[in-house]
């Protein structure tokens, strides 16, 4: 059996990262041979939150599954649609009173990929421990039949993803960490054969401040006011990994950095 090449792709910036990935991604996933593609939605309605408008563009351009973090609950439309579209996930330790799920399972090239999302809580909002939530969700991804499981896990502090990836090693595919919008470059295969990165970094403007435009975001240190952030337009990059996946193991064999530069967006 041929092994699965994963395309995970960090934050969405907003209209510019969405339609980017419109051009850009189709082609990407023919040229690479791609099998599945995992992507974090929670900014790509005006950088905060994600409507309807922006889930469909992220499914046309190309995503099996889109991934959420603390900002997916900015829009009130996003109630229904967690509700009606599985593939839609919200991180699974929040509150089970609300609606959706923390987890999916596809089946790609008669493999069954098991995808799971899970909130950080240090430097966040209080939340379910994410370390023993992640048990309860593994659990029901194998009882579902998942042969590889990948992991996003949006947090901020970056001892909390690598204490996130020992203590996942050798039972999931692949962890990879959102919210920080910054690409890191530790992507490594753990002992027990779990591909992993620290944050996939965005797909927005590279010459910005976390993808939204810089005026707004130094006037507000400058400041120290809150202002309205715009997603920036110009120096578009879609950032994240592949991994490939041996599907009878479920081990990562492989894992690239990657960075691809798109045209400038035009609204």
């Amino acid at each position: 059996m041929a092994s699965l090449r994963i395309l995970m792709l960090g934050d969405i910036i907003g209209r510019p990262g969405r339609k980017m990935l419109l051009r850009l991604l189709p082609g990407y996933r023919t040229r690479h041979g791609i099998s599945c593609v995992i992507a974090n939605g929670e900014n790509s309605s005006g950088g905060m939150g994600i409507q309807r408008d922006a889930m469909d563009d992220l499914f046309t351009a190309g995503v099996d599954v889109i991934t959420t973090g603390n900002h997916v609950w900015h829009r009130k439309e996003v109630h229904e649609l967690l509700k009606k579209e599985p593939r839609l996930l919200r991180p699974a330790n929040y509150p089970a009173r609300l609606p959706g799920l923390g987890h999916v399972v596809v089946e790609r090239g008669g493999v069954k990929i098991g995808v799971l999302n899970l909130l950080g809580r240090v430097f966040m909002e209080p939340m379910d421990n994410p370390f023993e939530v992640a048990e309860r969700e593994l659990t029901l991804l194998r009882e579902a039949g998942a042969q590889s499981i990948l992991v996003d896990f949006h947090a901020e502090a970056t001892a909390e993803k690598e204490a996130m990836a020992f203590h996942l090693d050798g039972r999931v595919s692949l962890l990879a960490g959102t919210h920080t919008h910054v690409q890191t470059s530790d992507e490594k295969i753990f002992p027990d054969g779990m591909g992993y990165i620290t944050d996939l970094g965005r797909c927005g403007s590279f010459f910005s401040v976390l993808g939204v435009e810089y005026p707004a975001s130094l006037e507000g240190f400058l400041t120290c006011t809150n202002k309205k952030f715009t997603p920036a337009k110009d120096s578009l990059m879609m950032e994240g990994v592949i991994a490939d996946i041996d599907p009878a193991t479920g081990r990562a064999v492989r894992i690239e950095r990657i960075r691809e530069q798109a045209e400038a967006h035009d609204e």
